[in-house]
Order: structure tokens, then sequence, then C-alpha cells
């Protein structure tokens, strides 16, 4: 026997008996010409028993569609569908993110969820299937003289004895079963979009951390270099003290910036190894397994910002495309819980052998077989099934405002980060001029104070002047690094997955139309 259905019911009404067209296609077996009958009844008492279905869908809010925003652009672009870091060419980083994507526990603990929604599926997908059971029961038994047995059975002990295989197929007339494995396969696939959101930000807070090294060692370098400046300005205050020309006061003064510049670079190395120890557990590894990782803010070298951003970058960010599967199980449940109240309609049969005695249990007269079909119709829940109804339809409003939650989130962070790099190039270029303005009067100050021309304090400032030029310059370049590695996470890092096609489609429609359930 096959059996062909379409269309039963759409998402947003219950069935009509006109949506039943059945076509039966049986054998001349009396078997076939039982069944089919059954079948029809069992039809007609699922679409009468479908009053009480509630035949008014849930309105949900509208997911929210991404602005056109006056960084984005429709043109093709390059920029930046690869990875910041990548784009660095620093082998060590690539190593290091390497490692932890890993080696990182909280990044397997990720894959370990995504295995889960992935035996989900399959453990969905068997459920629509055919069963079938083999069982063999061999009971020695006495059976009572009191009770309907007749004699000489009564009262008497025999073996009761039955060996079979029973099956049965359940009929997903009203799409409870595609429904629980489409769901089933959004979580899937919102997992695996999960687990490369994941991967990413592990990989961007590597990168990060890996700057703020960078940045620890380039301060600590300005130190150790202001310190031999220093110290070769005490030589100098102390060869004019030796002539007379200075005091004890100039050389206190040299003395005491020396001693500032040792406290810094012990500051520094304090920072260093604090970094060493984050980075290190970022990739998985011992507290002291980087004690000798170095990297310089010189070998990353920074991107300018493009003047535009294509505008399908966004859709390339991985928690936004998980949050919209999100939205498609979600429906997917609603659907599951509307067809709760329908009856399910199952065909069950089965065949083998049964006799009382073992002698007789393998006689062609043994033989048992049965086929049939199963009617399980809710007739009283005390309101459970509209309350799972309801709750799944909270379930999808929930899913809806994090998915709006999460674009709003994603076009902030896009902006803040855009925003911080043209503000951060802007600062650069006249960083470069402060920079080269600064050492050419510290320059000047020593050579006037080295010929009698000026006092100590004009070289003091112009001292002071040039070390906070050079510390903003490394600070300014290693915030360019971290502000395109953030981008980069901001716009998702190149991941690439179709979103479901119902989450699409309520993109483009109003909140009292999608998503319909």
């Amino acid at each position: 026997m096959s059996a062909r259905a379409e269309p039963f019911f759409s998402a947003s009404r219950p069935p009509r008996a006109t949506d039943i067209r059945m076509t039966l296609s049986t054998s001349p077996s009396l078997l076939a010409r039982r069944v089919a009958p059954a079948l029809a009844v069992l039809a007609a008492a699922a679409l009468s028993a479908c009053a009480g279905l509630p035949g008014t869908p849930a309105q949900h809010p509208a997911l929210l569609t991404p602005p056109a925003a006056s960084t984005a652009s429709t043109s093709p672009a390059n920029w930046p569908r690869t990875q910041a870091w990548d784009r660095w060419g620093d082998a060590q980083l690539r190593s290091l993110i390497t490692t932890a994507l890993a080696q990182q526990p909280a990044l397997q603990a990720v894959q370990a969820r995504l295995g889960q929604a992935a035996a989900a599926v399959d453990s969905t997908r068997a459920n629509s299937g055919l069963t079938v059971n083999a069982s063999v029961d061999l009971t020695e038994q006495r059976f009572t003289e009191n009770g309907m047995i007749p004699k000489p059975l009564a009262g008497s002990t025999a073996w009761n004895n039955t060996a079979q295989f029973s099956g049965s197929w359940e009929w997903d007339l009203f799409g409870r079963q595609s429904a629980q494995l489409a769901s089933a396969l959004g979580q899937q696939r919102a997992a695996q979009a999960e687990a490369q959101a994941a991967r990413n930000l592990l990989a961007a807070n590597v990168a990060g951390a890996y700057v703020g090294l960078a940045r620890g060692v380039a301060l600590k370098a300005l130190s150790a270099e202001s310190l031999k400046q220093r110290e070769a300005v005490m030589t100098l205050v102390r060869q004019r003290i030796a002539a007379g020309l200075d005091t004890t006061v100039e050389l206190r003064q040299a003395e005491a910036l020396i001693a500032q510049s040792r406290t810094e670079l012990a500051a520094a190395d304090e920072q260093i190894a604090r970094s060493r120890h984050a980075l290190a557990e970022l990739t998985g590894q011992a507290p002291h397994a980087l004690d000798a990782l170095s990297p310089q803010l010189a070998a990353s070298t920074a991107q300018a910002l493009p003047a535009s951003l294509p505008v399908d970058l966004l859709g390339r960010r991985a928690d936004l495309v998980a949050q919209r599967w999100r939205v498609e199980a979600a429906t997917q449940d609603v659907a599951v819980a509307r067809a709760q109240f329908y009856p399910n309609i199952n065909i069950v049969g089965f065949a083998g052998l049964s006799s009382l005695g073992l002698n007789t249990l393998l006689d062609t007269g043994s033989l048992s077989a049965g086929i049939g079909p199963a009617l399980r119709l809710p007739v009283f829940e005390g309101g459970r099934l509209r309350a799972n109804l309801g709750a799944r339809n909270a379930e999808v409003d929930a899913a809806i405002a994090g998915y709006n939650g999460t674009l709003l989130r994603a076009l902030r962070e896009v902006a803040d980060e855009v925003s911080s790099l043209q503000a951060v190039e802007q600062q650069q270029v006249h960083q470069a001029d402060a920079l080269r303005a600064s050492e050419q009067a510290f320059e000047l100050a020593v050579k006037r104070y080295q010929a009698g021309l000026g006092n100590f304090l004009i070289v003091l400032n112009a001292d002071t002047q040039v070390l906070a030029q050079r510390r903003a310059t490394a600070e300014l370049k290693a915030r360019h690094l971290t502000a395109e590695a953030s981008l980069s996470r901001a716009l998702g890092g190149g991941f690439a997955a179709d979103a479901p096609e119902a989450a699409q489609a309520a993109q483009a429609s109003s909140a009292a139309e999608q998503p319909r359930v």
C-alpha cells in the first residue's frame, strides 16, 4: 500500500476536508482491502477531531532589517572579508591562533554542544522512520481453575510461548514529524554558526592580547631608550658641574629622571608578564609557556580603512546567522505544538509464532500475523496543549527579540570600530608631526645646554615631551591594530552561511505576516 497527500494544511489555519487528496494503490489481497477502509475511517475521525485547535495564529514582532549606512557600499570589495590578523602577515600570531583553536577548552566545549545538536537531528530523523522490534517470550505458566480458561488447560501448567516481529510507522498526516526535524536542523545550524562565532571571537581575543603584549614590549623599549638618553644627559651634567657651570640641583634632577626610567622599566616588565600569562591562557597553554615571546608592533602592519564597506559583510556575522536559525527553529516548534491538537495515525503490524507448549512452537499452525491502523486522539488535556502552544509562541517572540538585539549590537559595534579607525588614522598623521617636532626640540635643547646657552629646565621639559610623544605613537599603533581586529570580529570574520528562507522572508515582511505560524 502507498499513500500520498497534498496539501493537508497550511501553517496559518486548521485543515479542511477539501484539503485532503489521497490516492491508495492496493493489491488484491484481503489484508489491503481491510486496511484501506480502516484508514478512511481514521482520516475522517482525525478531521472531525480538529475543532479544538485555535484557528487564529499568534502575531509576532517583525525581524529588523539592517539599514543602509554611510559607511556601507554595494560595490564588491575584498576588505575585510578576511580577518585583520591574516592581513598583518605575522607568522607568530598565526601560530598562536592555530594553537588556541586547537587547545582552548572553551572552544572544545562549544564543539561538544555542536555534536549534541547533530545527535539530536539524527534522533529526530530516526523517530520518523519505520520501527521494527523482535521479541521472544517463553513462559511456563499455571492457568487458573477459576478463570475464563476452560479445561483441560484450567488448573494445569504449560509453556506459553511467543516469538514475533512487530513494526509500526506513524503517518505524518499533519506535519508534526517534519516540523520536529526542521526545528532540530535549525538548532544544529544555529550551533554551527555559534561555533564559528566562538572561533572568530577567540581568534580576535588572541590577536588583541598579542597586540597588547607587543605594546608592552614597545613601551619597555622606549623606557630603555629613555634611560640611555637620560644617562647621557647625566654625563653632560657631571661635566658641567666639574667645570663649575652647574650645581648639585641639576645633578639631583638628572638622577630623579634616571630613577623614573628604571621604575617605568620595572612596570613594563610586570605588564609584559601579565600579558604573556593572559595570552597563554587564551591559547590553552601553561602560564610560563610564552615567557620568551616578545612580539614587535613593527612586525604587524596596520591597514588603512577603505572608503566603503560592502553591505553584505554584516550578513557574514556568525552570531547574527545563529539568531536567524534560532527564529526558524522556534517557528517550527510552534508548528509541532499546533500538530499536537491533531490525532496520531500509526500503521501497526506483527508476524510471528505463538503456541502452548514448546513442541508446537515451530509448527506452521502457530503462525500469527496482523496489520492495521491505530488512532491516538487528544480529547481532554486540561489546557496542557494550549499552554504548550502559548509557550512555543513566546519562544518565537524571544528568538525574534534576540535576533533584533544582536543586529542592533552588531550595527553599533561596526559603527564604533569604523569611527575608531577613522579617528586613529587622523591622530597618527598629527602624531607623526608632533613626534618629529619634539625630537628636534630635544636635540636643540641639549645642544644649547651643552653650549651654555640654555638651562637644564629646558632640557628636562624637552626630554619629558619626547618620551610622551614616543609613547603616544606606540599607543596609536597598537590602537589601530586592535581596532582592525575588533572590526573583523564585529563583521563576523567572513563567515559564509545562507540564512534560512523563512527568516529571510521575515526580514522583508511586516509584523502581521512574519513569522506566520
